[in-house]
C-alpha cells in the first residue's frame, strides 16, 4: 500500500480558544493527503465549532492535555496518529509529508519543523529530549530517521508530531500525570524503552505555524504568569526516567529576565512567578506514579475529512492597494482556489504571515525587510525582484 493512500487520523484538543480552533480546523481542509480524519477532543462551547466539517467530536473541559489526547486517540481509526494545537496552522503538505515517513517500518514517531507567530521565523527545529526533561538542538541537513543517542530520544513537539498508532497503544498513550508539559517527552521516553530499535523521523518539510495563543499559564502569547505545572511535570519527568532538576530554577529565571528586559513582563512579577515554579516541585508525588497502561482498543471506523486539491494564487502590492487585492482574494477563496496575498510598505519592517478570516494567507512586511530566517535586516531589492523572490517560496510550499 503506498503511503498516500494510508489512513492517518489528526487530533485537535481545543480549550476556550474557539476562534483559534476554527482557523486550525480550516487550515486542515487544505492538506493534500488524501485520507485523513480529524478527532477533536474540545470543551462544550467549542466541540461543535465548524458543523458543516465531518469531524470526530469529543467534548472534554479538564484542564489535562495527557487526558484530552488519550480520549482522540480512542477515536482514531488510522494507522498513523498525528497531532497539531488548536492555535497553530498546518501547511498543505504537512499530513502528507509526515505520513510519508512511516513508510519504514521502524519508523514509531515523526517530528516536523515549527514555525513562530510570524509565521516566518523557526520556533522549533530538530531537538533531543534529556532524562532531565532539557531539550537542546540537533543539526540536520533534511529528513532523516534517528534514534535516541546516549538515552536521548528525538523530542517531538506536541503541535506538530507524528506516532504510529499501534506504538501509543503499546505504551498506554499518554500520562494523565502530565496535565501539561513534557508529556509528548515523556512519550518519547517510554517509547525508546519499549522499542530500543525504532527510528524517530524528522521530516523538516512537515511545517506548522504556531501561534502561541494565550492560555491557562500564559497571560500574553508567550509570557507566563504560573509555572507550577511546567515544575511539577519536571520533577515527575526526572524521576522517572533517572534526569535531575536542579538546571531548571535558572533556565526559567533567565527566560523570565528576558521578557522583563523585553518588556513584555513586569520586574515585580518576576519573582511572584519563579515562586510558583517552586511551588510545583514541591507539589510533585516523591515516587513518580506507573506509566498507564491500555485497555481494549478496538479500532473505530474512519470518518473521512474532505480536504480540497486546489489551485493557487499568489497576489502582490503595496499595502495601499489592500483593500482590491483582498476583494480579489475573497473572490478566489469563494471560487476554491488557495490564496496568498503579499502586502508590502516602503520600508524595513520584517514580514509577517497569517491567515485571515476571510481564508486566505496575507504576508504583511516592507518591500526591504526581512522575511526568512537567516536574511539580513536590509534586504536590497528592487519590488519586482522581492516580490518574485516571495512568490518562489509560496510555490514551493503552498
Amino acid at each position: 500500500m503506498s503511503m498516500s493512500a494510508v489512513r492517518a487520523s489528526v487530533i485537535v484538543v481545543s480549550r476556550h480558544r474557539p476562534r483559534q480552533l476554527a482557523q486550525c480546523l480550516g487550515a486542515l481542509t487544505a492538506q493534500t493527503h488524501p485520507a485523513i480524519e480529524v478527532v477533536l477532543v474540545a470543551d462544550p462551547g467549542s466541540v461543535g465549532i465548524c458543523p458543516d466539517l465531518p469531524v470526530k467530536r469529543v467534548a472534554f473541559d479538564r484542564p489535562n492535555i495527557s487526558q484530552a489526547r488519550n480520549l482522540g486517540i480512542a477515536q482514531a481509526a488510522g494507522d498513523v496518529v498525528l497531532f497539531i494545537d488548536d492555535d497553530a496552522l498546518a501547511e498543505p503538505d504537512w499530513a502528507a509529508q509526515m505520513t510519508a515517513s512511516f513508510a519504514d517500518a521502524r519508523v514509531i514517531a515523526a517530528a516536523g519543523f515549527t514555525r513562530g507567530p510570524d509565521g516566518l521565523g523557526w520556533q522549533v527545529q530538530a531537538e533531543r529530549i534529556t532524562p532531565s526533561g532539557r531539550a537542546f538542538p540537533i543539526e540536520v541537513s533534511g529528513p532523516c530517521l534517528l534514534g535516541p543517542e546516549n538515552g536521548n530520544p528525538v523530542s517531538t513537539l506536541g503541535t506538530n508530531c507524528a506516532f504510529r498508532r499501534a506504538s501509543l497503544l503499546a505504551i498506554g498513550g499518554f500520562d494523565p500525570a502530565f496535565a501539561y508539559h513534557l508529556d509528548e517527552s515523556d512519550v518519547n521516553m517510554r517509547l525508546a524503552a519499549c522499542f530500543p530499535q525504532g527510528l524517530t523521523a524528522v521530516v523538516p518539510q512537515a511545517e506548522v505555524i504556531h501561534g502561541l495563543a494565550p492560555g491557562t499559564s500564559r497571560a500574553a502569547p508567550g509570557v507566563p504568569h504560573d509555572l507550577s505545572a511546567i515544575g511539577r511535570s519536571t520533577a515527575i519527568f526526572a524521576a522517572r526516567h533517572g534526569g535531575d532538576v536542579e538546571w531548571l530554577h535558572q533556565a526559567q529565571k533567565r527566560r523570565l529576565l528576558r521578557l522583563m528586559v523585553a518588556g513584555r513582563l513586569d520586574p515585580l512579577a518576576v519573582n511572584k512567578v519563579l515562586s510558583t515554579l517552586e511551588r510545583g516541585l514541591t507539589d510533585a508525588p516523591a515516587q513518580p506514579p506507573d506509566p498507564p497502561v491500555w485497555g481494549d482498543a478496538t479500532m473505530p471506523d474512519f470518518l473521512h475529512f474532505p480536504t480540497l486539491a486546489r489551485e493557487s494564487l499568489f497576489l502582490s502590492g503595496w499595502h495601499w492597494q489592500r483593500r482590491a487585492l483582498r476583494a480579489r482574494a475573497a473572490q478566489a477563496v469563494a471560487a476554491g482556489q488557495r490564496v496568498v496575498v503579499l502586502l508590502m510598505t516602503p520600508s524595513l519592517l520584517p514580514h509577517r504571515l497569517i491567515l485571515t478570516d476571510g481564508g486566505w494567507w496575507e504576508q504583511r512586511g516592507g518591500a526591504w525587510g526581512r522575511s526568512r530566517p537567516g536574511d539580513s535586516p536590509v534586504l536590497r531589492y528592487r519590488l519586482r525582484d522581492r516580490i518574485r523572490r516571495e512568490a518562489r517560496y509560496f510555490a514551493a510550499t503552498r
